[in-house]
């Protein structure tokens, strides 16, 4: 089925009304950018990730990101805190496997953290192929491998745990047990700044709190992206220029420019 994401675009209106609080475990290199990107859209990011604090954090907040990019010991501490908290608790929240495969030692502990059931899972096609072990990863962030070799992956992450598995690549992949949405459009200037993907880990955790659903939440986050960096891009000179301008192309986008974004949803994922 082919549809527009129109059934998506609500939610981006639901984000900036109910302003969801997003904890963020979150890698050193992007936690500005990732706090800019959420303030953007009309979110409220929260940068807890010492263990003392990390687990009363997500027991209260709207949604919690844990980004692996950078997992010091301390870290890796308060991140098994606050997924534990969030999943007692009920809050969702987001998975985002940086450079899984390419180094065992943030493999091992993602695999830690499934065992936690997140609600959504996104990174690019090798860190989904390598966190359902049948891949060796990417080069270093950058994938190996192209959106559709990662599907099945996602679907058997899915099965295992019940989240949803985003897989970006120039046209990303939703994919749930028996969903997949393509989301089409969007600049390759994201891949070209500091902070594009682990910005979208969070602003996947709000759009998931304030949709009340993963899968619905999901795409409407890709496909605010998709529309924020072809606005960014089409006044920028290169990448510099393009990250300031994402961020306020991500506070311009609306609900209808939303909804122009196409979106191709299937009922089974072929790999």
């Amino acid at each position: 089925m082919s549809l527009m994401s129109d059934a998506y675009a609500p939610v981006l209106a639901s984000v900036r009304e109910s302003s969801p609080l997003v904890q963020c475990l979150t890698n050193s290199v992007v936690v500005n950018v990732t706090a800019n990107a959420l303030l953007a859209v009309g979110a409220a990011p929260v940068m807890a990730d010492v263990p003392e604090e990390a687990g009363e954090c997500a027991a209260v907040a709207s949604a919690v990101l844990v980004n692996l990019g950078t997992p010091t010991a301390e870290q890796r501490e308060a991140m098994l805190a606050a997924a534990s908290s969030a999943h007692l608790a009920g809050v969702p929240w987001v998975l985002d496997p940086v450079g899984v495969g390419a180094l065992g030692m943030r493999t091992a502990f993602a695999q830690r953290l499934l065992d936690l059931e997140p609600t959504a899972v996104r990174g690019n096609a090798s860190e989904i192929r390598a966190l359902a072990g049948v891949g060796a990863g990417g080069r270093g962030v950058d994938a190996a491998d192209d959106v559709d070799a990662a599907l099945d992956a996602a679907r058997e992450i899915a099965q295992r745990t019940g989240a949803v598995v985003a897989v970006s690549g120039p046209v990303d992949a939703v994919v749930a047990v028996r969903r997949v949405a393509r989301i089409h459009g969007g600049s390759a200037l994201l891949t070209r700044i500091t902070g594009g993907g682990c910005s979208l880990g969070a602003v996947t955790a709000a759009c998931i709190a304030a949709a009340g659903d993963a899968f619905a939440g999901a795409v409407a986050a890709h496909a605010l992206y998709a529309a924020a960096s072809e606005r960014a891009a089409a006044a920028s000179d290169g990448p510099g220029s393009f990250g300031w301008r994402f961020l306020d192309a991500l506070d311009a986008v609306s609900p209808s420019d939303l909804a122009a974004v196409r979106v191709d949803e299937t009922t089974a994922v072929r790999g």
